[in-house]
């Protein structure tokens, strides 16, 4: 099986088992008391791994809810099984899969689906990027009072201060600003002209490697890395650069 037709295959395995959601959620803390994971985040995690395992058992498989697989074949898939915890504890939609698969020099596929959206982004490195099978470009908005950008917030309520902060600032410069609760959704949104823009600190690497492949396909110029103290920013060049220049980077 080919890479972009298992991440597909198994990014839309694991909405279905979360499209059915519990009666009751077990909750557990990662870094803080806003970082959580459920017992659904861990049971879309083990449907995907074992998913890869029994596709390509050469593979290697990291996931954000604990997953490690040693591989052999220069592959290594990097998934977050459910990104936008809070948003699917409260019922909110946005919330998504991100399964991506990598060798030595980055992000080969990336697949993002968002059932309660009813949206699956896909990309392939030098293949373009897709939303719905249909191909998208990102928005070439390039003004900061005409931008819509999206964010979200660290789980440290230290670095959230500094954050507060930068919107008071930003909120009269720009259209509008966005937090949509899912890091890989913003990437994706702005690879398909939802938002014009997009930056965050603090991002990991399953936060990053679909979506960010998804953007980069569409046109998109994205920045920074996974890092608590590294900033993505995400947009066409231009725009991209008065974001830059806002935050003094």
């Amino acid at each position: 099986m080919d890479l972009l037709t298992l991440a597909l295959e198994s990014a839309t395995a694991a909405g279905e088992i979360l499209m059915d959601r519990p009666s009751a959620f077990e909750i557990s803390t990662k870094s803080s008391a806003i970082d959580i994971a459920t017992q659904m985040d861990e049971a879309a995690e083990r449907l995907i791994v074992e998913r890869i395992i029994g596709a390509r058992p050469g593979d290697a498989i990291v996931g954000e809810e604990g997953a490690k697989v040693l591989g052999s074949s220069g592959i290594r898939w990097v998934i977050d099984p459910l990104d936008g915890t809070v948003n699917y504890l409260y019922g909110l939609p946005g919330w998504c899969v991100s399964v991506a698969a990598k060798d030595e020099n980055g992000s080969l596929v990336g697949v993002v689906h968002a059932p309660t959206l009813g949206m699956t982004w896909q990309a392939e490195r030098g293949g373009g990027a897709f939303l719905n099978g249909k191909k998208i470009k990102a928005s070439q908005v390039s003004r900061l009072d005409e931008a819509l950008i999206a964010t979200g917030f660290s789980y440290s309520r230290e670095v959230r201060q500094g954050q507060a902060e930068a919107m008071r600032k930003l909120i009269p410069l720009c259209r509008d600003i966005r937090r949509l609760g899912a890091a890989a959704v913003d990437l994706c949104h702005l690879a398909s002209g939802g938002v014009d823009a997009y930056f965050e600190v603090g991002l990991k690497e399953w936060d990053l490697a679909a979506g960010a492949l998804i953007a980069t396909e569409a046109g998109a110029l994205v920045t920074g890395g996974e890092s608590d103290e590294v900033m993505v920013i995400a947009a066409n060049p231009k725009l991209h650069q008065l974001i830059q220049d806002f935050l003094n980077l």
